[in-house]
């Protein structure tokens, strides 16, 4: 179905009868999209390519060599071809433009005799016309048999099989997850030979492939392709293929609410999980029922803290949160159960792949999600998440629970050097919050610190970033330099500075750790500062 003709559609019509085609024959078919009538040498600015030029060769009446750039001026704006009338104005073309437009395929047409350019192009602009309007149509019927089918079908299967059976392509599906599905069905090496093909579209262009994302909120959540082994792909190939990955998107997305609603309602059983009230055995068992072929290898809970500006409209945001973290979650190998309580939304996130790599893919996700709020819905920007640790017992998940409300509880208390979502990564926040708990946490840091903050507030001075940063180079003078930008005199001032502050023994091991922890613990207490400063302010 084509809103064009092609060279030899045209030289089948009827004033062409009498017409040559003299040079670039391998051109025929060649796609003409308008026709224009053009006795002007400069034309370039007037071409949007696929057109096919009339001229009676007046331009260059008076001389022929003028034709060879003319004709390059063609090529190069993507025009589909040439038709010259010779006889009035020119009555030859040069051989060097003969062998131009057959190496670059260029169809040039001769008329022996005058001919009617106004008739030429009104009849083909009526075909051209008449096949838009068609083409217009059948898209607008299809769209609205696809309408039809999405509040009628189950699966996704009956709308790949009418596309397959309206275009007569194959088709196929490849999902975020490395599954894929083609219709008429192919299987083993030839469907993974097509789906490589498909997948590397970008990297090698092939006109006879075409592929359209598939997107559910802002996230790509499949892709969608067809290809021929017998024709290019045209406008109407591919305005279809859009269609469908729309009405897919809808479908999927519609699946995804349905879903989401049903697992609001196991919330009650869920909640009594993350309790502890269930054995490994008993949740397996239970999850058999909805999920048979699921098999997990652990699992985790990762709490979530919506913002305020969020919570104040949960109804619609929340909902839309958590299908879009089970949708990444779920394409990095994890199965999502979510409930919430308490204005926290919980995932218990069943992990289905190899353990060995299950920080690194929730990572990867937490990434996507990051990436995805601050680009497509700014209103969910200040989402904060803690991880709990990793049980292998599915009856554990509460010790993986409380460990995740730890984790998120210290979130706002870690700098961005020190920032990360898991509780195993808080290995030193997780004691000074017990230290500060029990303790005088604050008198401890000032009886190791206090002389080093008392000069800096004094001074205006850098010694604290400069201790910071020669424990963290471990003693080298010349990275610390570097990084400080600061010359080698200016780091021995400093450092003799610190030598008479803390004692000459600063770098000795016991003393060196206790002032590494005391630095931590003095970015803790600033941070614990600034959040009491907030809700005060709040």
């Amino acid at each position: 179905m084509n809103s064009f003709m092609t060279i030899e559609e045209i030289l089948r019509r009827k004033y062409f009868d009498a017409s040559e085609l003299l040079a670039g024959g391998e051109g025929k078919n060649r796609m003409v999209k308008w026709v224009h009538v053009v006795e002007s040498m400069q034309i370039t600015h007037l071409l949007n390519g696929n057109e096919l030029i009339l001229t009676t060769g007046l331009g260059w009446r008076n001389d022929e060599t003028l034709l060879l750039p003319f004709i390059e001026q063609l090529i190069k704006s993507h025009a589909s071809g040439l038709c010259i009338e010779i006889g009035t104005h020119i009555t030859d073309i040069p051989l060097e433009v003969i062998e131009l437009a057959n190496q670059y395929h260029f169809p040039i047409i001769l008329f022996r005799q005058e001919v009617p350019f106004v008739e030429i192009t009104h009849d083909l602009h009526t075909i051209i016309i008449n096949k838009q309007y068609l083409l217009i149509s059948n898209i607008e019927s299809y769209s609205q048999e696809l309408n039809k089918m999405l509040l009628e079908v189950d699966h996704y299967e009956h709308i790949l099989k009418f596309m397959q059976s309206y275009l007569d392509v194959p088709v196929l599906i490849l999902f975020n997850n490395q599954e894929y599905m083609a219709f008429p069905q192919l299987r083993g090496s030839a469907l993974k030979h097509i789906a490589t093909k498909v997948r590397g579209l970008e990297a090698v262009p092939d006109p006879s492939i075409g592929k359209q994302s598939i997107q559910i909120l802002g996230e790509a959540y499949a892709e969608l392709g067809i290809y021929s082994d017998k024709r290019e792909l045209n406008e109407f190939d591919l305005i279809i293929l859009d269609r469908t990955a729309t009405a897919l998107a809808q479908h999927f997305l519609r699946d995804l609410y349905v879903e989401e609603k049903k697992k609001a309602d196991e919330s009650t059983w869920i909640r009594s999980w993350l309790e502890g009230e269930h054995s490994d055995e008993a949740i397996r068992s239970q999850l058999s029922f909805s999920h048979p072929r699921m098999k997990l290898h652990g699992a985790t809970v990762c709490i979530c803290k919506l913002p305020p500006a969020v919570r104040k409209n949960a109804a619609v945001d929340s909902t839309y949160f958590k299908l879009l973290f089970r949708t990444v979650f779920e394409q990095a190998g994890f199965q999502v159960f979510s409930t919430e309580i308490q204005q926290h939304l919980i995932f218990i996130l069943g992990d289905k792949r190899s353990p060995e790599s299950w920080k690194e893919r929730m990572s990867d996700a937490f990434e996507r999600i990051n990436c995805s709020e601050r680009i497509a819905k700014k209103r969910m920007s200040g989402v904060a998440f803690g991880v709990g640790k990793l049980v292998f017992n599915l009856g554990d998940i509460y010790k993986s629970y409380k460990t995740a409300k730890e984790a998120l509880l210290l979130q706002d208390k870690l700098t961005d050097e020190n920032k990360s979502y898991f509780y195993q990564d808080l290995h030193m926040h997780r004691i000074l919050s017990l230290i500060k708990e029990h303790s005088n946490l604050e008198e401890t840091v000032k009886e190791y610190l206090e002389p080093v903050i008392l000069h800096d507030k004094q001074f205006n001075g850098e010694l604290m970033v400069t201790l910071k940063t020669y424990l963290k180079c471990n003693g080298s003078k010349q990275e610390t330099s570097k990084k400080l930008f600061i010359v080698r005199q200016t780091l021995y001032h400093r450092l003799e500075k610190l030598e008479k502050l803390l004692g000459n023994d600063f770098m000795k091991s016991e003393r060196r750790l206790a002032i590494e922890f005391m630095l931590l613990a003095h970015d803790y207490l600033l941070s614990t500062e600034k959040e009491n400063l907030m809700q005060y302010e709040i």
